[in-house]
């Protein structure tokens, strides 16, 4: 029981740390952006143009989550929202020059903190690691 108790603090912890950690290198580096921001953006810079719902589902948030996120990002003109032209219901999401210019930047960043993070694991841990959040992912999903 302590160890089941244990593994869902260290998960929440781990969470709540990566995400302050991560915004106070973004911040240390001139970009004013979210780590939930970074998850919208870093998918747009693959696919270019998503829905909201689309986005909601690959983030694993609500649609009122990303719905805030995707206000708070064209504020700040980082994108814009386009309404589908094969349903008018649906605006897309797609990236500003200005959300583009910042992928390079911003993925160095987030590439150098997670190496800072994981520098003292050797590759054999990260694997195990990677494979148990996985199972963990997946039994949750399958609730």
């Amino acid at each position: 029981m302590m160890l089941i108790k244990e593994i869902a603090v260290y998960v929440n912890i781990l969470n709540s740390r990566i995400k302050k950690c991560f915004f106070d290198k973004l911040q240390e580096n001139g970009i004013n952006i979210t780590p939930e921001q970074f998850l919208v953006l870093d998918i747009l810079w693959k696919e270019q143009s998503l829905s909201q719902q689309n986005i909601a589902d690959i983030i694993q948030k609500d649609k009122n989550s990303v719905t805030k996120i995707i206000d708070s990002l064209e504020k700040k003109n980082l994108v814009r929202r386009v309404v589908d032209k094969n349903d008018r219901r649906i605006n897309k999401i797609e990236l500003t020059n200005d959300g583009s210019a910042l992928e390079k930047v911003t993925t160095e960043v987030a590439i150098n903190f997670m190496n800072d993070a994981i520098k003292d694991i050797d590759k054999q841990e990260l694997d195990v690691f990677v494979n148990v959040m996985r199972k963990l992912k997946n039994n949750l999903e399958g609730e």
